[in-house]
């Protein structure tokens, strides 16, 4: 009898704990209840923030993509730092990020209409995946839920590198459990918006210290390059707010569409950056780059998988974390450097 009841009670707490489980895993329209306008919302703005500015998406879907990279889909990258707390932001990968004020825009109003309810890591990934949709992309079904980390901190920011190698990224994809396909097919965002010269000049000029440009870049296109982007001076310290910007796919003609145009560039060594470049010299990155080109609808729904699958990066669910009622600042000012509130 004593151990019947010991084992009806284990049984219960597992189905319990089974419940719970369940219960804190993401779902498509997590807030059809609890605030069913959300994601109208957070489309509504988005259509009219990407009427005024066309290179809003490229700038979230990397805002997105550093912010999971650390922590997972937190909103930590949303962080002022404030007091003692350098937070993420402020970490030299982070200092060219943008798209904050639309996401500061979207709370505001949800915070309106639904106070207390959606996360800024739900807005982030919500905006980012309207933003795809709006630049051509497949507008995939998102699962949400997620909640808000309760750590920012500059020291956790290692995110991979423009003058990164293939394998490099790859392996640092693999932390995250994201393959060498997610990271080929996440590439294909660099079809879009802007890139500081900083991030590439030393391809043009001095690559790997040789004084020489690097051997890869197509010649006509190093030519587009450097007129682009002038030798540094090193009499004068970096400016990122100096620093000239390009098109990411100068030569496209899309420069605001997710299209194979990158896939393109990649395979005439026409590629802006380093590691887009060196998907052209391994067989495997390059016959995914080659079947993109030629399947472009095998690429947009590829790149929605792949959106999904980073969307899902380490979040926190359930009671874990907090819901921000400021997408800048913990609720709490002096909060505990943990995951859970």
């Amino acid at each position: 009898m004593v151990v019947s009841a010991l084992w009806a009670v284990a049984m219960a707490a597992f189905v319990s704990m089974v419940v719970a489980m369940a219960a804190a895993e993401l779902q498509v329209h997590f807030y059809k209840d609890s605030c069913p306008q959300a994601e109208l919302v957070v489309k509504g703005i988005m259509q009219q923030r990407f009427s005024s500015d066309p290179s809003l998406p490229a700038g979230l879907l990397r805002l997105h993509f550093h912010d999971c990279f650390v922590h997972g889909c937190d909103g930590s990258v949303l962080i002022d730092s404030s007091g003692n707390n350098v937070a993420e932001k402020d970490a030299p990968p982070n200092l060219t990020l943008r798209g904050f004020e639309v996401i500061d825009e979207i709370k505001a109003e949800l915070e309106k209409q639904c106070k207390g309810i959606v996360s800024c890591a739900d807005i982030l990934a919500l905006a980012t995946r309207d933003g795809v949709a709006l630049t051509g992309g497949s507008a995939y079904a998102l699962p949400t839920g997620r909640r808000d980390g309760t750590v920012s901190n500059i020291s956790d920011v290692h995110i991979p590198g423009p003058s990164f190698s293939v394998a490099e990224a790859a392996s640092a994809f693999q932390t995250i459990n994201l393959s060498l396909e997610d990271l080929v097919t996440l590439l294909g965002a660099h079809a879009m918006g802007f890139c500081h010269c900083g991030f590439f000049v030393d391809r043009l000029y001095n690559f790997g210290g040789s004084g020489q440009a690097d051997p890869d870049i197509d010649p006509q296109f190093l030519g587009v390059l450097r007129q682009k982007c002038p030798r540094p001076n090193n009499n004068v310290p970096f400016n990122l707010s100096t620093d000239p910007k390009i098109f990411m796919t100068p030569s496209s003609g899309t420069p605001f569409k997710l299209d194979a145009s990158f896939y393109r560039g990649v395979l005439q060594e026409q590629a802006t950056l380093q590691l887009d470049q060196g998907l052209a010299f391994t067989d495997l990155t390059r016959r995914i780059a080659a079947d993109y080109i030629g399947r472009p609808n095998v690429f947009r729904r590829k790149f929605a998988k792949a959106m999904i699958k980073l969307g899902n990066v380490d979040v926190l669910t359930g009671q874990q974390g907090e819901i921000r009622a400021n997408c800048r600042r913990f609720n709490q000012p002096n909060h505990d450097l943990n995951h859970f509130s």
